[in-house]
């Protein structure tokens, strides 16, 4: 019986590359969530750290949740953000998110100041959709920073 020099070293040389290939999938913590896979509502970055915070003294920040929902024809990502006024004097809160794709979403709440500002204690909210954004940011940044009255 003849024996092929070398190909038992090269099948044992696959077979750990496809080994390790699996390990590197299954630590990967996780995929990244997209309209198909994801909850109703969801954690904006799938790994701790990976949400940096900016926010003025002056607001808590209660809600920053993620959900896909449809907008101008396709599902993309919304950014749903609630504040609540932790100063004694009405506010009003610059909003902006920065992803790791170099995408940026951003507002001011209250939106429009007809019906007032958020007054101490109260909290408000806003959905910020991003436009062609059809998975989970990797990386978020939130800046909240007050705007004058």
């Amino acid at each position: 019986m003849k024996r092929r020099v070398g190909s038992t070293s090269m099948w044992g040389m696959i077979c750990l590359s496809l080994a390790v290939a699996l390990l590197a999938a299954g630590c990967s913590g996780g995929s990244t969530l997209t309209p198909k896979n994801a909850p109703p509502k969801f954690a904006c970055v799938s790994g701790e750290g990976q949400l940096t915070k900016d926010i003025a003294p002056q607001a808590e920040l209660v809600d920053f949740t993620c959900a896909f929902k449809k907008w101008k024809g396709a599902e993309t990502l919304h950014f749903s953000v609630t504040i609540k006024n932790v100063s004694n004097e009405p506010q009003r809160y610059r909003v902006n998110i920065f992803m790791d794709n170099g995408k940026a979403v951003g507002g001011l709440i209250p939106r429009k100041t007809k019906k007032g500002l958020v007054q101490p204690g109260q909290t408000a909210s806003f959905v910020y959709p991003v436009k062609d954004m059809a998975t989970q940011p990797k990386a978020v940044i939130l800046k909240i920073s007050t705007v004058g009255k």
